[in-house]
């Protein structure tokens, strides 16, 4: 069974989370502005990624309004930063 892909987001840490996978975490990479978790075969299940809504909002300069609503349905006319709860 796939898992289904996860995004949370903490607002008191500024941390924006996408869970890629359920398989367990054997290791972790630091990388820029994020850190990669991976399992045992260096396939990523978990991106934690800093300065979450700076990275939200110019995510969402690059991604086209089209794509946006499609991604984000529910939330088609409010900035990509505060979409994620």
């Amino acid at each position: 069974m796939k898992a289904r892909k996860r995004i949370s987001y903490s607002e008191d840490v500024d941390i924006l989370m996408i869970q890629l996978s359920d398989k367990k975490i054997d290791d972790a990479y630091d990388a820029d502005n994020m850190i990669v978790q991976v399992d045992k075969n260096g396939e990523p299940v978990l991106l934690e990624i800093f300065n979450g809504k700076k990275y939200l909002k110019e995510l969402s300069k690059v991604i086209p309004k089209k794509m946006q609503k499609e991604i984000w349905p529910e939330a088609a006319s409010v900035s990509v930063a505060h979409r994620i709860k």
